[in-house]
């Protein structure tokens, strides 16, 4: 006999794993698959047992339904081993890091044992001298190459401040499953005559939707205008974006994606290889375009001409083997907008429903309206797209 309906609040997935984390979405996720399909269903799909399920819930309606009663709670013990370290060594790592303010654990290793002996105190290894270093920087004990000091002439303090680096965000194990779920970005370097210019890059991991864009100098400002550029011409809403650790992605660019709530992945250093769809997009780009016409990327207005051109045949006409063949458009169009539902009247199977028809017709304004703002001429726009629309009927 199934228990009582547990009426839950209807929630938010991605608001709660943007704002509370991945453990917690997916932890409201089982409750609703529990309510929706029972016990042996869910543990089966999760692997969670029942009593599991019956805390969270437990949790969730002791805090009157409030998703951070589900934050998993620190599991560090309560009482912690007291640190045994021999005063005199700590004195005299203090003693040699006031001397060399950048000496490490390994030279310093060498020294404290010869110390040691002849103190007969019994040594220690070099990652307990890193614990004492981090130990005596963390009271301020010793200097900290990498601290700021400043000094207030009004109150005569002196304030040590340590800038610690923001933990980045990675993609682990996501996987997208829908056009928007993850929208890879990335930047050309072009060096012609003495004079770099810069190509900003994107594109969508499921249907291969792609767009680029030239300018003169690689910022957080240019790139902030390429996501804005980004997000009009993509038919489909963009929820998540990956990129490089670069510094222009980051500042201007990294305030637009919090104002508008999207989730920002940060490749791992070094690590171009989880980056492969958009690193993949600027090979063909560049082999395409851009090495036969290096002389008008000097002039990025001019350029984009070319670039805008390239770009519609590439979502519209260009076949990609991943997407069997097809131009990414006419991918997301016959996947992700279209349904089953044909006429056998004609031999081109006539779409039957008309919110299709509307829905082929809002995809082609907002390329319309995207490549009138970024390029004057819109008579290849008209000829790439409508004959994708005869082909496609």
């Amino acid at each position: 006999m199934r228990p009582k309906e547990f009426k839950m609040p209807c929630y938010n997935l991605e608001e709660i794993e943007r704002k509370y984390g991945e453990i917690v979405a997916k932890k409201i996720k089982v409750i609703q698959f529990y309510e929706k399909y029972g016990e042996k269903l869910t543990r089966e799909a999760f692997n969670i047992a029942k009593s599991t399920v019956f805390l969270w819930k437990k949790k969730l309606k002791d805090k009157n339904y409030d998703v951070s009663a589900l934050i998993p709670k620190s599991r560090a013990p309560i009482r912690r081993r007291q640190k045994e370290w021999h005063p005199e060594i700590i004195e005299y790592i203090k003693k040699r890091r006031w001397e060399i303010p950048r000496l490490g654990q390994i030279p310093l290793k060498k020294e404290l044992d010869e110390f040691c002996k002849n103190k007969g105190i019994k040594p220690i290894s070099a990652s307990t001298i890193a614990k004492i270093i981090r130990y005596l920087k963390d009271r301020n004990e010793i200097i900290n190459p990498k601290a700021k000091i400043s000094f207030y002439a009004k109150t005569g303090k002196v304030v040590i401040r340590e800038k610690r680096k923001k933990k980045k965000l990675r993609r682990g194990n996501f996987t997208p499953n829908s056009p928007g779920d993850l929208v890879q970005l990335d930047s050309i370097h072009v060096l012609i005559n003495g004079v770099k210019r810069y190509i900003f890059s994107a594109i969508d991991t499921t249907t291969r939707f792609a767009f680029a864009y030239a300018y003169k100098s690689l910022t957080s400002r240019n790139a902030r205008d390429f996501l804005e550029k980004l997000i009009k011409i993509m038919p489909f809403k963009v929820k998540r974006v990956q990129t490089d650790n670069g510094s222009e992605f980051m500042g201007e660019f990294e305030e637009l994606l919090n104002k508008l709530n999207i989730i920002h992945f940060f490749n791992y250093p070094k690590d171009p290889q989880s980056n492969a769809f958009v690193e993949r997009f600027n090979r063909t780009l560049y082999e395409h375009l851009i090495e036969w016409n290096l002389n008008e990327i000097i002039q990025p207005d001019k350029f984009n001409y070319y670039l805008m051109n390239y770009l519609l045949w590439y979502n519209t006409q260009k076949p990609h083997q991943a997407l069997n063949n097809s131009p990414p458009l006419e991918y997301f169009l016959k996947n992700y907008i279209r349904n089953n539902y044909y006429s056998n009247m004609y031999i081109n199977r006539t779409i039957i429903n008309y919110h299709n028809i509307l829905n082929l017709l809002r995809v082609a304004c907002l390329l319309r309206s995207s490549y009138k703002v970024f390029c004057p001429d819109s008579g290849k726009f008209y000829y790439y797209f409508l004959n994708f629309f005869i082909c496609y009927f």
